[in-house]
């Protein structure tokens, strides 16, 4: 399948490190035009650098704003005022026993996971649906469905987006835009590793934390292996495409047989 995303601009939320920046980088070699955020110039122009060099001739735009705040979306809308792909990447997760979590820590996973991704489909819908064409995604994870114990602050955010994937794609129905969920599953990224040596022993090698991590903490995965980054991006340089014109409403699994139930 050849996708060409020629003409088209995409933002890219949270996309200087990880999985938002195997996204952009797919995205970029599929022709868009790239729009990559994080919340300081220099992560912002650094991770800019590194795509311009892995893919050269791609147009990359550098985005620098915190969107958690109605201030950091302001500024990325006044940027850009007008984004054909819009994909919701930016998100935050850690280890909390679940009776420690304080209204401050529920506030903020809801700001940073849920209300940054609404504001900025708020923003740039309208646009899509007067020219007829435009696609939303939203990062979702396993943990929407199967919450973990240890981050159930983060499952509840993540199961709000499909929610609002859901709500959006109603509110874009027959319009010619898509709007869809991703759900990906553990996957092999610098803040994952992190998370990995919290939960086994920080002794192990990589290889071998990862086998243990999937094998005691996230036994149903039938992948039995962490999913890398770029695999996510396939699947959300596909949601982007032209192609994927009858896809909409959905929630797309990317979790490696991780979640043993069917989504309504």
């Amino acid at each position: 399948m050849h996708i060409d995303l020629t003409g088209k601009t995409a933002l890219v939320t949270g996309s200087t490190q990880g999985i938002g920046a195997a996204i952009a980088a797919g995205l970029a070699r599929a022709g868009a035009t790239v729009a990559v955020n994080g919340r300081t110039p220099e992560k912002v122009e650094s991770a800019c650098a590194a795509l311009r060099a892995e893919t050269p001739g791609a147009r990359i735009v550098p985005v620098a704003a915190d969107l958690a705040t109605e201030e950091g979306a302001d500024r990325v809308v006044d940027m850009l005022p007008e984004v054909d792909i819009l994909t919701n990447n930016l998100g935050v997760f850690g280890v909390q026993d679940a009776l420690e979590i304080t209204d401050d820590e529920w506030r903020r996973y809801f700001e940073v996971n849920v209300l940054a991704a609404v504001r900025l489909t708020r923003a740039y819908l309208p646009g899509m649906v007067a020219r007829s064409w435009g696609r939303v995604q939203y990062i979702a994870s396993d943990s929407a469905i199967v919450v973990p114990a240890e981050m159930i602050h983060y499952g509840m955010s993540k199961t709000a987006l499909l929610a609002v994937s859901r709500g959006f794609a109603k509110r874009a129905a027959g319009s010619g835009v898509t709007v869809n969920s991703v759900i990906v599953g553990p996957t092999h990224t610098r803040g994952v590793e992190d998370f990995v040596y919290e939960l086994v022993d920080r002794g192990l090698p990589w290889d071998e934390a990862q086998r243990v991590f999937m094998r005691e903490h996230r036994p149903q995965s039938l992948l039995r292996r962490l999913i890398e980054p770029e695999e996510v991006a396939n699947m959300v340089v596909y949601l982007g495409s032209p192609q994927a014109s009858a896809t909409t409403g959905g929630a797309l699994r990317v979790d490696g047989g991780y979640v043993d139930a069917i989504l309504p």
